[in-house]
């Protein structure tokens, strides 16, 4: 079977030049097409991907401040509280002033918001598994590891 020239223009362009090799384009764009069915199938069930990201995190680690939920929803504080906000109206969390420090809020799961965010996290590792089974020679196994590394050498406070 023979490639289509777009596909082998790619090809050529992957063997040039600087942005085709670079680690950030790398990441971003495998990032990027990794996610796009996922997040596809995410926005099927009427969220946003910042508002799965608060879900899966909460699936974890229910009862997290909304300075933490932002860092893990790669979105800035400001913008996360509105949408916090929007996911409580829907029934999807609920927040709560900390008992240690009520100047500071935390976010529930309701029983929807559990009941979704199970559903969508074994979609999730599903999905996961598909990507990593088709990375060849245990590059899936070294994959997570190694950015996982990289990013706790980059940002520390991501791994708490």
């Amino acid at each position: 079977m023979q490639d289509s020239p777009a596909i082998e223009q790619d090809i050529e362009d992957r063997d040039e030049g600087f942005v085709s090799n670079y680690l950030l384009y790398l990441l971003a764009a495998a990032s990027e097409a990794a996610s796009a069915q996922f997040h596809a199938r995410v926005r099927k069930t009427g969220l946003r991907v910042p508002e799965w990201r608060v879900l899966a995190w909460l699936h974890d680690r229910d009862g997290e401040m909304i300075t933490r939920l932002a860092r893990i929803s790669l979105i800035e504080q400001s913008r996360l509280t509105k949408i916090i906000i929007q996911m409580e109206e829907r029934g999807l969390v609920t927040r709560q002033g900390d008992a240690q420090d009520r100047r500071r809020v935390r976010v529930w799961l309701t029983d929807t918001g559990r009941s979704l965010s199970a559903t969508l996290v074994e979609e999730a590792r599903l999905h996961e598994a598909r990507l990593l089974s088709i990375l060849e020679g245990g590059d899936g196994a070294r994959l997570k590891p190694a950015l996982a590394a990289l990013l706790e050498t980059l940002d520390p406070e991501s791994r708490e």
